[in-house]
This record gives C-alpha cells, sequence and structure tokens, in this order.
C-alpha cells in the first residue's frame, strides 16, 4: 500500500498474479519508467529485503508543495470543533495488532458508522475494531456499539449481540427485510458478518443463512442500494487485494533499505467486487458475475480492481442508481446501471477512471454530491500522499466527469496529505456543501526520509465560498480548532448527535481511541433537517431517494444516501443548511421509484418527518 512506489504496474506486467521476488524486481523498472514521467514522492526508498533479492533502491528527488491557485476570501467562517470523546462517554480503543511486522491490514482499518439502530429518534455510534495476530491477545477489540442518550453515549455491546472479535474493516447500515428497524454489516479480512435487528438493541448474526459472509477475502467497503428498483435493499461489497500474512512476510518491504516497511497494493493480485440481491426473505443472491460488475486485466485476465471505497448514485440520470469504485493504484470503476439488473463499467469512458493524465491514483475515500447548487454532479476521492485529491465534476446533467480539483481548489491544497476518509457535509449551514477530509501516513517513521511528509497528519476543512471557481478553501487550523489536531486518520462520519442542527464528526484511527468531535459554530445560519421513511414499493430507509429544497433564490439537491467516506456510513436524516433565510418556499422529494411529493414546511430549524405517500 504504500504507493512511493509507482501505481501503473498492474496494466503493464504480464504477470502480476504471480507474487515473487523477481516481481518486484521487475515492478522497480516501471517504477523508474514512471518516474521519468513525473516523481510522485519526495525522497523515499523501497526495496524488498527477501534473503534472495537483489538490494535495489529508489529514490526521488524532494517535490515541491505547489503555490496556492488563489487567494482564500476576505472573510471565512469560524467552525470550531471541540472533541468530546471522554467526555461524551467513548473509551473504546481500536486495536489492530501492531506489533513490529508490519503487516498492511494493521493500516487499514477501520470505519464507523451513525445510525439510529434503536429508533429513539437520535444517531447512535458503531465502531469497527481490529485484533491481535496473536492466539490470546492482551488488549482484545470488537465491534463497538453505543446508545446516544442526547448527546452522550453509553456502551451497549455486551448487550446488543454484536461482540466479536475479527480484524474488521467497514460498515453499512440498512433495513433489509423493511421492518423498521436497521440491520448491519460488517466487512473484515476473511469472513464479513450480517446482524439482523431484533428490536430494543439486540441483534442476531443471520450471517450463514444470509449466504453474505464471502470467502477468505478482504473485503473494505460496503453499502445497501436498491438496484432494481423493487423496494428491497441489496448489497454492494467491495474487495480489495488478495493478501496473506506468509505473502506479506516474504516479500518484506522497506523504506529505508534496514527497517521492515508496510508495502504497496501493486505487489499483490486484485480482487471482485460482489453484488448481493435481496431474495425478500432475508437471504441473498450474488448475482457479481451476471450483473457485470467483475472486471478483468485486460493483459493477464486476472481479477483488476483493488476497491477500498464506493460511492451510488444516478449518475447518468437513466433513474437507477449506479456504483462508483475507488480503487487503490488501478483504474476506478464507474458501472452505470443498465435497469435490467445489469451494469456496464465506463470508468475510463466518462473520465473518472483516472487523473487527468492518465494515471491511477492511490484511491481511498470517496463520496459525491451535487456540490454547486445546480444540476451536476461531483465525485471526490481521498488519494495518496503527494497525489491532490481528485474532483470529479460532471459537464452537464447525467454527462462526463473532468478532474478539476485545482479548479474547484482542492488539489494544491491537498496535494502533499495522504487521505482517507472525506465527505461532503455543510458545516456551516450557510446552504453550501463543504469538503472535509481525514488524513494520515502508514507509516510512523516515514519524516525521516520524506521531509514533507509525517505520520500524523490534520484533518481538513474545505469551506465551499460558492464561487464558481475556486470554490473551495481550506480553513485554517484556528478556525476548526480540534478538527486540526494532527491524528492517524482512517474512516470519517458525521451526525446530528446532541440535536442542535449542525453535524458533528468523527474520525477513527487504526489503533487506538475514534475522535468525535462536536460542531460548535455559532453562525446563527437557520437549518432544516428531513427524515424519510419508505413504503409500499420504497426500501424503508428511503436510500437513494432525492430531496430538492428550495429557499431564498436557491435550490439545494441532496441525496438519502448514509454510504460514504471510507468504510464508513452517515446519518440518513438530510441536513439543508439555509443561511439566513428564514422559510422554505418548496421542498420536493424524489422517491427512488420515480414517484414525487411535495411537502409542507411550517418552520425552519427543526426536524421533518416525510413518509412516502403513492398519491
Amino acid at each position: 500500500m504504500t504507493r512511493e512506489l509507482e501505481h501503473e504496474a498492474e496494466e503493464s506486467l504480464p504477470e502480476d498474479d504471480r507474487i515473487i521476488g523477481v516481481a518486484f524486481r521487475r515492478s522497480l523498472v516501471v517504477i523508474a519508467a514512471v518516474a521519468t514521467v513525473g516523481g510522485l514522492v519526495a525522497g523515499v526508498m523501497f526495496v524488498n529485503l527477501r534473503d534472495d533479492a537483489e538490494v535495489a533502491v529508489v529514490q526521488r528527488a524532494a517535490v515541491a508543495a505547489p503555490q496556492s491557485l488563489a487567494p482564500a476570501p476576505e472573510s471565512m467562517p469560524e467552525i470550531p470543533f471541540t472533541d468530546i470523546t471522554l467526555a461524551a462517554g467513548i473509551r473504546w480503543r481500536r486495536e489492530n495488532g501492531a506489533v513490529g511486522d508490519k503487516l498492511l491490514p494493521e493500516t487499514m482499518g477501520g470505519g464507523a458508522a451513525f445510525a439510529d439502530i434503536d429508533n429513539d429518534g437520535d444517531p447512535d455510534l458503531l465502531l469497527v475494531g481490529g485484533e491481535s495476530w496473536q492466539e490470546n491477545p492482551r488488549r482484545p477489540s470488537s465491534l463497538a456499539v453505543y446508545r446516544n442518550d442526547g448527546g452522550t453515549f453509553t456502551d451497549t455491546t455486551r448487550s446488543s449481540g454484536m461482540e466479536v472479535q475479527l480484524q474488521g474493516m467497514g460498515i453499512a447500515v440498512g433495513d433489509i427485510d423493511n421492518d423498521g428497524l436497521k440491520d448491519v454489516y460488517v466487512t473484515a479480512l476473511g469472513r464479513n458478518r450480517l446482524y439482523h435487528n431484533l428490536g430494543g438493541g439486540s441483534f442476531a448474526d443471520i450471517t450463514a443463512d444470509a449466504g453474505v459472509a464471502g470467502g477468505d477475502e478482504w473485503s473494505s467497503s460496503a453499502g445497501f442500494l436498491d438496484i432494481d428498483g423493487d423496494g428491497w435493499l441489496d448489497l454492494f461489497v467491495a474487495n480489495y487485494i488478495e493478501w496473506s500474512k506468509e505473502l506479506d512476510l516474504d516479500l518484506h518491504f522497506t523504506m529505508n533499505g534496514t527497517d521492515r516497511a508496510y508495502g504497496p497494493p501493486s505487489q499483490y493480485p486484485g480482487t471482485q467486487c460482489v453484488l448481493y440481491r435481496n431474495r425478500r426473505d432475508g437471504t441473498f443472491d450474488d448475482v457479481s458475475k451476471t450483473a457485470g460488475i467483475q472486471v478483468l486485466n485486460s493483459s493477464t485476465g486476472v481479477a483488476k480492481g483493488k476497491a477500498l471505497a464506493v460511492s451510488f448514485a444516478d449518475f447518468d440520470a437513466n433513474g437507477a442508481i449506479d456504483i462508483f469504485v475507488a480503487n487503490d493504484t488501478v483504474d476506478n470503476f464507474l458501472f452505470l446501471n443498465q435497469g435490467d439488473g445489469t451494469f456496464a463499467e465506463m470508468g475510463r469512458a466518462l473520465g473518472v477512471a483516472t487523473d487527468n493524465n492518465g494515471n491511477a491514483t492511490g484511491a481511498m475515500g470517496a463520496d459525491s454530491a451535487v456540490h454547486h447548487n445546480d444540476d451536476r454532479q461531483a465525485i471526490a476521492v481521498g488519494n495518496f500522499a503527494n497525489q491532490a485529491s481528485s474532483f470529479f465534476v460532471q459537464s452537464a446533467q447525467g454527462g462526463g466527469f473532468t478532474d478539476l480539483a485545482n479548479l474547484e481548489g482542492v488539489g494544491s491544497e491537498s496535494r502533499l496529505r495522504l487521505s482517507f476518509g472525506l465527505f461532503f457535509f455543510d458545516a456551516d449551514l450557510d446552504g453550501r456543501l463543504d469538503l472535509l477530509q481525514c488524513n494520515g501516513h502508514l507509516e510512523n517513521e516515514v519524516n525521516e526520509v520524506q521531509p514533507s511528509q509525517t505520520y500524523r497528519q490534520q484533518a481538513q476543512l474545505f469551506w465551499n465560498s460558492g464561487q464558481r471557481r475556486r470554490a473551495f478553501v481550506a480553513l485554517a487550523a484556528g478556525s476548526v480548532r480540534d478538527l486540526a489536531n494532527p491524528i492517524v486518520g482512517r474512516g470519517a462520519t458525521y451526525a446530528d448527535i446532541d440535536d442542535d442542527g449542525d453535524l458533528d464528526v468523527l474520525l477513527m484511527r487504526p489503533q487506538g481511541a475514534p475522535v468525535l468531535l462536536r460542531n460548535d459554530q455559532e453562525l446563527d445560519n437557520h437549518w432544516l433537517r428531513v427524515d424519510l421513511a419508505g413504503g409500499e414499493g420504497v426500501n424503508r430507509d428511503a436510500i437513494g431517494a432525492w430531496v430538492e429544497l428550495t429557499a431564498g433564490g436557491d435550490t439545494q439537491l441532496r441525496q438519502v444516501m448514509p454510504t460514504r467516506s471510507y468504510l464508513s456510513q452517515v446519518e440518513a436524516v438530510l441536513t439543508f443548511g439555509l443561511g439566513t433565510t428564514s422559510s422554505v418556499d418548496e421542498l420536493r422529494v424524489m422517491w427512488p421509484n420515480g414517484r414525487q411529493q411535495v411537502v409542507a414546511v411550517r418552520g425552519v430549524d427543526r426536524r421533518i418527518h416525510v413518509t412516502y405517500s403513492p398519491q
């Protein structure tokens, strides 16, 4: 995963499915060629230190950080976040098993989800743990379940039925049987888990009966969506690379020529994602092959994908939900839903597979949204260090994409960061979607060989100024307060945990405690929160529905889609910032089945509930 080695080896190596010592030496040749086109990482070395391997070192000249493309606006908001992790009652710590062997899964987890699993109206919190590689770990970690008690949390893991040891990665939440209770799916290195919500905060493991355990894959992100419009949630599972402890130890990577380091994904074969169709009886069919989501390397015929994040939306405006997959060091995928149960992979054709130079990036987290309050969608992707975050923007509704990271103001400020979780949300309730990135490196010694990098990195909040070009401006550390405290960031999620209208944030680390950040903005902007519930022909969670709100001459468009960021899920309730506008002109719900419903809004600064009506 340490991509100071370049990325295009996948397509150029005829035997990328053979992971042997010579494969690494062959990759160095490819890397050197790529480096002549444009160096990726400043001053980093990688060596395969197998006993029978030739010692080869790759070094690159330092790359200066690019200048900011535009000056900051004269007046930017203060959006302070306060770390309330301990004060809120969260004392769980994630274990990743790291003891010095530098095994790649240790640094890739984990995820988190905000979801109202007990139906009391506020978002509860689920955290995905890892585990020790040892048989008798000293500090076991598991899934953690925290009940929200109005802004503080109570650990209910033991009574939930979800206390389990696993090398966990991601999490997805959705009502698979339309009984009004949210169920939970957890991905892992090895067997995944599906927990059925029994009510009262209790869950039952139905993985085997449901048929969604998977095999020995390394699963990453997952999400629920209705692929066929039948009103029942299907399940998409992203898988990363073919990995084993023995293979990882055998390859033995280093940055400084001596000490072991985490290796790059280019040294491992890719895998296939999995799509499960809901049979409506608590079980699922694996339709991956017939649905067309399996992508092969054109040179080798082996699986191409190395998926870490997913984003679901109707990108081509045909009324069916599509799937974007962020792949690490190989082309991203965009699966367009053909409306007949099949998908067509169109990532390159639509401009989201690579950067503007045609090179694959080290893609981790992903999210999509309508960020300019028009009809064009954007897909944001967090990339590896010394690669700017991707910011793909449609030329027109339903059209192709162009990476406008620099023109939107994201590129320059994100280039030196190693970004995992990221998401769009309206942090200051001004009616425009901002962008948050959670950052952190893989190697705690990286600064010794690359002065521009640090292990712990500040999260970034890109404020949306509303301009058509260079709209996003990275807020200074003093403006966001504890959000800027450097951490080794991974998963990221948000919810209004204290019912005050603004969105609070939680950031995950591969090892140690999560960071719960309360949004303490005091800008006096108005807001409206919209909670949807489906009915006959529409999944109960209303996942995939769009809500269009018009107020003060502006129209905002938001999608009910908890699957966002990296390995994580955000709350399903939609938050609309209104700025100084104190009334809503129109609220229109576009349900997943195509029906539209206009809702009367009587007052702002409150939460409203909308239930599907077929009339």
